[in-house]
């Protein structure tokens, strides 16, 4: 049996000792070999007191594979962003464990959560939040800046051109379009080379041209550049742009739907 356990999900043993479900196809990581890019166990939150207390994750149990695109869905409440926001290290746990890599983020201290998230983590936001006042590769090179990291320039050029910006570099954000806005908040959070890219409805207040800009670059990042990307959307269509698509309700994951096999 895999390492994955997955509510959703009690994997039988084929012919060949592999498991008969799709949780446990996607257990192994995108090549079948390489360790899960995020490993949750039982994770709890709970919000408020006494009669007031609110259940947002119900000893939830993942694996994130690691190359792979991810989306996470459920209705208002069922805990989805809440599940984002912990792994990512935004918000604490009850109870549990989190590993990004080799690293159990929930014993870390406040400043060394900062230094994570700052250095193995990109992230992509419902607003953006590109700073106004710098110019789009003055924003995709903050991470780097603020670490301390060298620039590497040809990976810069790599991103940029590939989302279709490198001639945009020089704008400010207010001389751009909605969609290359978006594509320079993209690359920011590819440029530190992250281990995993979280991005909380990134396309939750765009037309539909952008939208699907936001999804193709999204897309791209995993299948040109092996990034690992965990999106939370309300949209089933923008789910399905997914490697793997997971329910949640009522804090617990209600279903795991692997779609590589149908691209």
């Amino acid at each position: 049996m895999t390492s994955q356990h997955l509510a959703s999900s009690t994997p039988s043993d084929g012919p060949d000792g592999s498991t008969g479900t799709a949780a446990g196809a996607l257990a192994h990581g995108a090549t079948g070999t390489e360790a899960p890019a995020i490993i949750a166990r039982g994770i709890t939150r709970t919000y408020g007191t006494g009669a007031g207390v609110v259940t947002a994750l119900d000893h939830v149990d993942l694996d994130v594979v690691r190359g792979a695109f991810t989306a996470i869905m459920g209705p208002s409440g069922s805990g989805k962003s809440t599940l984002l926001h912990t792994l990512a290290g935004l918000d604490v746990v009850d109870g549990g464990s989190i590993r990004i890599g080799d690293t159990e983020i929930t014993d870390l201290s406040d400043d060394a959560l900062t230094v994570l998230r700052r250095e193995r983590i990109g992230f992509v936001f419902q607003s953006f939040n590109l700073l106004p006042m710098l110019s789009a590769e003055q924003n995709i090179l903050l991470p780097l800046e603020l670490s301390g990291k060298r620039v590497d320039r040809a990976w810069l050029e790599t991103i940029t051109e590939a989302f279709g910006i490198g001639d945009r570099l020089s704008h400010l954000p207010s001389q751009l379009s909605g969609g290359q806005v978006q594509r320079v908040a993209i690359a920011r959070a590819l440029v530190t080379s992250p281990e995993v890219v979280f991005a909380d409805e990134p396309t939750g207040n765009l037309d539909s041209q952008t939208t699907e800009e936001v999804l193709e670059f999204l897309r791209l990042s995993v299948d040109q550049f092996g990034q690992t990307v965990v999106m939370v959307t309300h949209e089933r269509d923008a789910a399905e742009r997914a490697d793997r698509i997971l329910t949640l309700a009522d804090g617990r994951i209600a279903n795991d739907e692997d779609l590589r096999g149908q691209r």
